[in-house]
Formats: C-alpha cells, structure tokens, sequence
C-alpha cells in the first residue's frame, strides 16, 4: 500500500484482544495532532471495528494504516495473514452505521484489507 502527497501514519501491532483500544487511541491522537478534534468518536469506533476485523483473521500482527485529505480521513486495518480467499464483505455495513462515508475490503498477497473515510 502507498500513500502519496498526504500527511500518513502507520503502526505495526500484534494481533490480540487489546489491539482495537490502542489502536483506536493512536488514531484519535494523531488526528488531534494533525488538528482533527470533531470526529474522535466515529473515528475510534471505526478504528476499534477495523482493527478487531483485522484480528480476527488469526495472523500474528495487524497493521494500521492513517491519511488525511480535504478533511477526510483514510483508516485501514490489514491482518498480515496470507492465504485468505475472498473479501469479507460482512463488515461493511457496520462500518457505514458509524459513520464512514465510503468503505471496502480486498484480500491480497499480504492479508485481507479493510478501510474506512471518514468526514473530519
């Protein structure tokens, strides 16, 4: 994944209960950071969903994924666990009941992908 002309950050994680906590926490922190301060919630519920999807894949580590743009931001949750068939798709309509404004999944060589844009 890359990400072009926008501010980004990334955290690597092992993939357990605790991880969507801290994942979400990091993500409202460097929104704050970045003077993001309206959408704290939708973003640390969306974080929390993506994450815990990510965790549920069974690999060793997730990673996040954040950028900002035209005060949106961009929230991606991979799982690290090749070998996966298909696209979950079930996840999708929860993560547009909180708030993304667009969301998807694809699954690749390097695990499945799932994100979010939020409005900020």
């Amino acid at each position: 994944m890359s990400v072009a002309n926008r501010r980004a950050a990334t955290w690597g994680l092992e993939a357990a209960p605790w991880t969507a906590g801290k994942a979400s926490r990091e993500v409202v922190a460097k929104l704050h950071t970045w003077g993001y301060t309206a959408a704290d919630q939708a973003a640390g519920n969306l974080t929390a969903l993506l994450v815990t999807t990510a965790v549920a894949d069974g690999g060793r580590r997730v990673s996040v994924h954040l950028a900002d743009q035209n005060r949106q931001a961009l929230i991606v949750a991979l799982s690290h666990r090749p070998g996966l068939a298909v696209a979950d798709e079930a996840v999708l309509p929860e993560l547009a009941a909180l708030g993304a404004v667009s969301c998807g999944t694809d699954t690749a060589e390097d695990g499945r992908r799932h994100w979010a844009v939020l409005d900020l």
